[in-house]
């Protein structure tokens, strides 16, 4: 096992974070959700609804865009919590720091076989850093559920969380409006 995941490990079941998951933190805003840990084939492109039925998706999906500072937030659910994410088309993947990935671990929704691997990135500064891939099982953007979407932990407990490509190429279009705020995943 790579030192980077080992830390990782080690991270995530030691350390003691600004989350407490009992108590209102403007990025923890969900509940505890129990996730099956039996070795189910994963299906890395599931998309669902809410209420789906027919195994019928929705034409779309609005969800609204928070401005702040210049940076376009959405609320989204990882794993049964809800957080608030950067919308960031030019980021590869959905990025997430050790401070969310141990409260995930903490409550259950993120297990040791949810960390795949090691993957090396280029943050916007052009550094490349060392980071851990891991599978997040249920992100759920407005009504709409993703199945098995992976991620990067970023080693970096204040690092922002970035809504990335891995959850952008899933749906067939997206449209932005920035006059009313909205962001419909089509």
């Amino acid at each position: 096992m790579t030192r980077q995941l080992c830390i990782l490990i080690i991270s995530i079941s030691l350390l003691s974070c600004n989350h407490p998951e009992g108590k209102k933190y403007e990025r923890n805003q969900g509940s505890k959700k129990e996730y099956n840990s039996g070795s189910d084939e994963i299906n890395v492109n599931a998309v669902k609804t809410e209420n789906q039925t027919n195994n019928s998706v929705s034409n779309h999906n609005v969800l609204e865009m928070e401005f702040e500072n210049g940076v376009r937030y959405v609320w989204i659910e990882i794993n049964g919590i809800r957080l608030r994410f950067i919308f960031d088309t030019g980021a590869s993947s959905i990025c997430i720091s050790q401070a969310e990935a141990t409260v995930l671990y903490r409550q259950g929704t993120l297990q040791k076989e949810d960390i795949l691997n090691i993957e090396y990135f280029q943050d916007a500064t052009g550094k490349i850093s060392e980071g851990t891939k891991v599978n997040l099982r249920e992100v759920k953007i407005g009504n709409m559920i993703l199945e098995n979407v992976e991620a990067l932990v970023i080693d970096n407990v204040n690092a922002p969380l970035l809504l990335g490509q891995t959850v952008l190429e899933r749906f067939g279009s997206i449209e932005i409006d920035n006059v009313k705020g909205k962001i419909i995943f089509k």
